[in-house]
């Protein structure tokens, strides 16, 4: 099972955030990664460059990406990551849907063994602490939702208070609010 952490983050609350990340080498990846692709460490100078929605964050110094080619379908011809045994952390960004109300997003890594996934060692110790460092930021500046669930960023927080909707993303999802 996958270390998860569901979140709801403002541009301002995500600045803050790949400001944190600056400490830590990690590349960026889109989750279908093109041939061409040039990767850039997750810093908030590279705030822009992003993949809009979902991204691999690869720990390149404890290990690099394994990868395989898509053979079939719509992306046929780009790479894929295998992020069960890579190091590497997906992240689903926080976005605004049509009614602009703030999606939530998450972000999770693999670190234990499990029959599921095929993962027959743990992951590497250094990027456990990597992943536990993260998750332990994210806990700390964020603040906790009601439903529980959720840490919502100090921003959207503010955003939410002044009439910002927070919605789960899962289907059907329901609104979130801030726990008081």
């Amino acid at each position: 099972m996958a270390n998860v952490i569901q979140f709801f983050m403002s541009p301002d609350d995500e600045l803050a955030f790949f400001r944190f990340l600056e400490r830590f080498v990690l590349e960026v990846y889109p989750s279908r990664v093109p041939p061409d692709w040039e990767t850039f460490r997750a810093n908030m100078e590279n705030l822009e460059r992003l993949p809009p929605e979902d991204l691999y964050m690869v720990a390149s110094e404890l290990g690099a990406a394994i990868v395989d080619k898509v053979k079939r379908g719509k992306d046929k011809g780009f790479w894929r990551i295998d992020e069960v045994r890579s190091p590497v952390i997906f992240m689903e960004r926080s976005r605004l849907n049509e009614e602009g109300e703030l999606l939530s997003g998450k972000m999770w890594a693999e670190l234990d063994i499990t029959a599921q996934t095929g993962r027959k060692n743990a992951a590497p110790d250094k990027f456990r602490r990597l992943f536990l460092e993260v998750e332990e930021y994210i806990k700390k500046s964020h603040r906790r939702s009601d439903p529980k669930g959720f840490f919502v960023g100090a921003k959207a927080a503010r955003l939410c208070k002044e009439g910002l909707v927070l919605r789960d993303s899962a289907f059907r999802g329901g609104t979130v609010g801030v726990h008081k």
